[in-house]
Parts: structure tokens; C-alpha cells; sequence
């Protein structure tokens, strides 16, 4: 039972962000808000779960975006960064890195 709660939720909320194309964080929250309910959890229980998880996702990535953001600007501020995009350009030609 509790492995077609979860495939449930997931199916729902691919339905609601690919074709709706709603806000995925705050889906994610509250499909996971809904699950708790569903598996039997109570309003409280589930508030409190969703928040620790929700939580220390947050804590442990923040670190990560962190090293991420020292490591960007070092890259910008040694001119690596414009290095690099020179290589692409003449890997690759001027088109491919446009979208349109």
C-alpha cells in the first residue's frame, strides 16, 4: 500500500508541473504534505516531518550552493571563465550556444 501512495504522488506531480507547468518547490511540498495525510499522518506529524526533511535538504545544500557561488566567481575573476566560452565557441561555432 504504501509503494502506491508513493507512485501516486510522484505520477501527480508529474502531471502537475510537466503540462501544467506549476511551481515545482511548492508542488513538491505540498504533494508531500498530501502524502503524509494519506499515509495516515496527522496534520501536526506531517507539518513537522515535511518541515525537518524540507529543512535539512536546505541545510546541507546551502554548503553546496556556497563552495559553488566562491568557485564561480573565482573562475570569473581569473578569466577562466571567458576562456572557456572562446574554447566553446570555436569548438563548436557561434549558433549551437543559442537556443533559437
Amino acid at each position: 500500500m504504501p509503494l502506491l501512495l508513493v507512485t501516486a504522488a510522484v505520477l501527480m506531480l508529474l502531471i502537475l508541473i510537466i503540462p501544467l507547468r506549476l511551481n515545482a518547490f511548492l508542488l513538491l511540498i505540498l504533494v508531500s504534505f498530501a502524502l503524509g495525510l494519506a499515509k495516515g499522518m496527522t496534520v501536526p506529524e506531517t507539518i513537522k516531518s515535511v518541515e525537518n526533511d524540507v529543512g535539512s535538504t536546505l541545510g546541507s545544500l546551502a554548503l553546496i550552493l556556497g563552495y559553488g557561488a566562491m568557485l564561480g566567481n573565482l573562475i570569473l575573476e581569473s578569466g577562466a571563465a571567458q576562456r572557456i566560452t572562446f574554447s566553446l565557441i570555436q569548438q563548436f561555432g557561434e549558433n549551437i550556444l543559442r537556443p533559437w
